[in-house]
């Protein structure tokens, strides 16, 4: 296929991809056909390229295409022994790829193989499914379009619903696309630009059908006790609802979350269909494999106090899972996979918001963004007749399809710390800027805490975008700063699980040269910030019921005698003590709580280049540049401490290998004598 087609292929796909009035993320795919030469033969073949299994239109690029023979893959309609064989078809695609086949084909690739038009899109904007969703969605179809896009009923994705269009395309020749039941629109030209022309064209004219034909309250009346709160006031009681809802959702799994509560979020949850419309759920497989068939609606007041909201969330929980068990058990057969899990994924709070879970911070927000675009489609098929999903066996069919498993069983071995959310106080240098980028490295998202929130941010953006990492600015010592920090890991991720209290200072000076306001500031930073980090943290950790790990890092100073620092040995052995008090009071709720002392870490440390490494080279006569050498000469190993070895010591302290473990502090100084563990 020539360099032209592939590179039209990617621009229409990125173009429809990036737009999500077209579609969703990752999905939808697109096609060409065209003549490639053979590399076996160096004779030329006509060849289908088509967006591969899990790939996202938007981003697409030529690594994610499938390449199959055309004639090959056309010729197992030889061999297709019904839809009751559908899924063989899809391991049959094998035997038909090109080259080296590129990206592994998608259930949707005989539709786009067996239609006989150059460029095929398949795209699920909500203003089709809108159409798709509807009652009488045959009859609206053709009165919005007329015969330039046809209907085809529901038919799960595979190769007979590949044949039916064909043969539709076929038979209609002035047809440019269809409309899948229940699903998404089809569209076909024998150019590119066409066919991307038809997909827009088809899409904006049922979004103007829906705004003319619709009627005003497709959602019903306002429920006044679900009015929205506001703005502040919603991110606050999210924020403080977002552990406890998250340990609902993870009673199966760990699970991260996301939170919304956008224009569309708030009209939906407050008005009186809400329940009807939640409990019919999604219906495109996009949608409900993202979403689950459908969400824990709570029926609270939207002034409702937080305790009351999550005692109700526990008690509507179980009977979610129950229903979900029950849908599991009523469609099952012998040969389904085992049930995955039974907690929800979208959690709607009226006069708040949605919560939305997943595996990572990114599936979770997808799962969110799934949901708006499910809200978009019943307002639209309510608009203009009443919303009818798919039936429920057929949901149960895609979600627990043989394929959907295989799909599962093909993702990587999660990392580590997948799952998990630390905060790194300090975050953004030193100790805490390496033991931030390890704990993300590790699969952690990661809330870097700051007072210098340009040196926060650039930590972040160094462990990649908002799905991984956020900037918090914070002064440790302002209580309201530390639970507003914790409030914003809430509502990024969904909690906190764990937290490094590395945040620190030091001033060098004797007793009788210490002042008061020497002592208090250091007191202050070290004692007290991690105090109420650890306080503010563990409220969140509580109520998650998924344990947690807090992380001291302290010093060698908390047991060690050294001259000329009263003030900060003071204050590294009241961080010391802390982790024993925290371990014994914390262990109930499976809070383990660590601590580690370093020795020396000059390199890169903001404490050490503020003043702090002068006054020690000067305490021991060195020179400034060489005090890192000197205290490497001075220990046991001979070797310096960088902040990546205490990085990884915080690591290991989290870690499932040390999960037993609890009160301990590690050194981490190259071996002090004198500083050695008594």
């Amino acid at each position: 296929m020539s360099n032209k087609t592939i590179e039209e292929l990617l621009g229409r796909s990125n173009r429809l991809g990036s737009n999500p009035k077209f579609t969703n993320y990752a999905g939808g795919n697109t096609s060409a056909k065209g003549a490639a030469q053979d590399p076996s033969t160096g004779k030329d073949v006509e060849v289908l390229y088509v967006k591969g299994s899990g790939g996202d239109l938007g981003t697409l690029k030529e690594a994610g295409l499938a390449g199959l023979y055309l004639d090959r893959m056309r010729a197992l309609n030889d061999v297709y022994r019904g839809v009751e064989h559908e899924d063989e078809m899809v391991a049959l695609f094998d035997y038909c790829t090109f080259g080296r086949g590129g990206a592994a084909p998608s259930i949707d690739t005989a539709m786009h193989g067996l239609v006989d038009a150059a460029h095929v899109d398949h795209l699920h904007p909500d203003s089709i499914i809108a159409l798709a969703t509807a009652a009488d969605g045959p009859a609206l179809t053709k009165e919005c379009f007329g015969d330039e896009i046809l209907w085809v009923d529901w038919r799960r994705p595979g190769f007979q619903l590949g044949l039916d269009i064909a043969k539709m395309a076929k038979e209609n020749p002035a047809a440019k696309g269809v409309i899948l039941g229940g699903h998404g629109l089809t569209t076909w030209a024998q150019t590119s630009a066409e066919c991307e022309k038809r997909s827009i064209d088809a899409i904006e004219k049922a979004e103007k059908f829906l705004a003319a034909k619709g009627k005003k309250d497709p959602f019903g009346t306002l429920v006044k006790e679900w009015a929205p709160l506001a703005p502040d006031a919603r991110k606050a009681k999210a924020a403080l609802l977002a552990p406890a809802l998250r340990g609902i959702a993870s009673m199966d799994a760990p699970m991260l979350g996301g939170f919304s509560d956008t224009d569309v979020v708030l009209d939906f949850i407050s008005h009186s269909e809400l329940p009807r419309l939640a409990a019919l759920g999604t219906s495109c497989p996009d949608h409900f494999l993202r979403t689950k068939i459908s969400p824990m609606v709570l029926d609270t007041p939207a002034d409702a106090s937080v305790e009351d909201v999550i005692a109700r969330a526990h008690e509507l929980h179980e009977k979610y899972r129950q229903t979900y068990a029950a849908y599991y058990k009523k469609y099952a057969k012998p040969e389904s996979p085992a049930m995955r899990g039974a907690d929800p994924l979208i959690i709607l709070v009226p006069g708040v918001g949605m919560f939305s879970y997943g595996k990572d911070k990114q599936t979770a927000r997808v799962a969110g963004e799934f949901y708006i675009n499910a809200i978009n489609v019943m307002r639209g098929a309510e608009s203009v007749s009443a919303y009818k999903p798919i039936a429920e066996s057929e949901k149960f069919n895609i979600e627990y399809w043989d394929l959907e498993e295989a799909k599962l069983r093909r993702m990587p071995k999660p990392k580590p710390l997948a799952g998990r959310i630390a905060i790194v106080t300090g975050g953004g240098s030193g100790i805490g800027r390496a033991t931030s980028l390890r704990l993300a490295a590790e699969g952690a998202c990661v809330v870097v805490a700051d007072r210098d929130l340009d040196a926060a941010t650039a930590v972040a953006a160094e462990i990649g975008n908002s799905d991984k990492a956020i900037a918090v600015k914070v002064d440790v010592t302002d209580e309201d700063a530390i639970i507003a920090t914790v409030h914003a890991s809430s509502l990024a991720f969904g909690g906190v699980d764990l937290v490094v209290n590395n945040a620190g200072l030091s001033l060098s000076k004797s007793l009788v040269d210490t002042t008061v306001a020497d002592w208090d500031l250091q007191h202050d930073v070290m004692a007290r910030g991690s105090f109420l980090m650890s306080r503010e943290s563990a409220k969140a950790m509580i109520a998650q019921k998924m344990g947690g790990d807090i992380v001291y890092i302290s010093s060698k100073n908390s047991i060690f005698a050294g001259p000329n620092n009263i003030a900060y040995g003071a204050t590294k052995a009241d961080q010391a003590h802390q982790v024993r008090l925290l371990a014994a009071e914390l262990g109930g709720h499976q809070i383990r709580v660590n601590g580690i002392n370093p020795d020396g870490v000059v390199r890169g440390s903001g404490i050490f280049s503020s003043g702090w490494g002068a006054n020690r080279a000067a305490v021991y006569g060195v020179e400034e540049e060489k005090l890192g050498e000197y205290y490497a000469q001075r220990s046991i190993l001979k070797r310096e401490v960088l902040p990546e070895n205490i990085a990884a010591a915080v690591f290991v302290l989290c870690s499932s290998d040390l999960s037993l473990t609890t009160g301990l502090h590690i050194p981490v100084d190259s071996g002090v004598a004198a500083a050695f563990m008594r």
